[in-house]
């Protein structure tokens, strides 16, 4: 048969790369492959279709027996509804002041989950056992939004990981006080693929409650998933997901995203090509006289620090992005497509403009 004709176009050049967001490559080749696989024919909607039942049996073999997974549209969606699963209207959350649920989600687990954040200064995104105990009290006191959360990023976004002692010493304390722990995993895999570990040590075997599990910025077209881990934690997950807008009709295409991601080693090798690249990148930058690398450099992030105007020079070059523009603070990000190619002609094109 011959393939259908259309009249759409290309309308950007396929050549053209930037570090501006992981979030600005397309979708890896074998998701695109998968999605076609899934097309045709007719499969019943809202997720009771054959590839969502499938997934759930990729998914329990990452995250355990237990394991359930709930996809949803995207990262911040899939936040809001791990997060309204496991408190009450009254109750709070507690993260660092650098979390994407608090600085990047325009407010949408506050104004859509009605839920309430308790951030605490986070100089490497992580918190600790020490930091959290700067928000956890007062669950008595009918005045004050009661924690019953700890949310952590994993990788965070200032590009640090967490280790799964590190992850699991926070579960401890968190659960010592009666509250249940969320992990922002959106980029998961990066973290997996620094640390050498399966998934499942950075998640329900340390102790995590519920995980929202990122695709997009690791080569899906769209689509995340929230996985709960702890069935004991949770309650009414299909009808916060819809109550929050995030039920797909043809929910067959979000999951045979996730399950082309994660069925093999396709998440592993598009995040440790990230994480590759970001070295790469790192490494070239520490060579260069005036540019500070700000955080250790663990997932596909690479923060720096360096003139105002080498930046906006270097911007109209490559896309990126200012981190803290009064600072002088950029964040460079690496993706599955990133190439060699495009991280040696950036760091040619920062060179010269250094120069200038």
């Amino acid at each position: 048969m011959n393939p259908p004709k259309t009249d759409a176009r290309r309308h950007h050049d396929p050549e053209v790369r930037g570090f501006a967001s992981d979030n600005y490559a397309g979708a890896h080749p074998e998701v695109l492959a998968a999605l076609a696989l899934a097309n045709g024919g007719h499969q019943v909607a809202y997720g009771e279709d054959a590839y969502t039942d499938n997934l759930q049996q990729v998914i329990r073999s990452h995250f355990g027996p237990t394991a359930e997974a709930f996809p949803v549209f995207n990262g911040t969606g899939a936040n809001v509804v791990a997060l309204q699963a496991v408190t009450d209207r009254w109750g709070a959350v507690i993260c660092a002041e650098s979390a994407h649920i608090n600085v990047d989600e325009c407010g949408a687990p506050e104004r859509v989950g009605g839920l309430k954040l308790l951030t605490v200064p986070a100089p490497d995104g992580k918190l600790t056992p020490e930091l959290i105990d700067r928000q956890a009290y007062g669950w008595d006191d009918e005045h004050r939004a009661m924690p019953q959360v700890v949310s952590i990023a994993q990788a965070t976004e200032l590009g640090t990981v967490y280790t799964p002692d590190e992850i699991r010493a926070l579960c401890e304390h968190a659960h010592a006080h009666g509250m249940k722990v969320h992990l922002d995993g959106s980029r998961l895999a990066n973290a997996a693929a620094t640390l050498n570990v399966p998934m499942r040590t950075l998640t329900n075997a340390a102790g995590v409650d519920i995980l929202s599990l990122g695709g997009t910025k690791n080569g899906a077209l769209f689509g995340e998933a929230v996985v709960v881990l702890n069935q004991d934690a949770v309650s009414h997950m299909k009808h916060l997901r819809k109550l929050s807008m995030q039920l797909a009709s043809k929910m067959r295409f979000v999951s045979v995203q996730l399950e082309a991601l994660l069925a093999r080693d396709l998440w592993l090798r598009n995040a440790g090509h990230a994480n590759e690249m970001a070295q790469r990148l790192a490494e070239g930058v520490r060579a260069m006289h005036g540019v500070e690398i700000l955080y250790p450099v663990q997932a596909n992030a690479v923060f720096a620090r360096l003139p105002h105007d080498v930046s906006e020079r270097l911007q109209k070059r490559f896309r990126f992005y200012f981190w803290d523009e009064a600072a002088g603070d950029v964040r460079w990000m690496c993706a599955f497509d990133t190439t060699e190619e495009d991280v040696d002609s950036f760091l040619a094109a920062l060179k010269e403009e250094m120069a200038r």
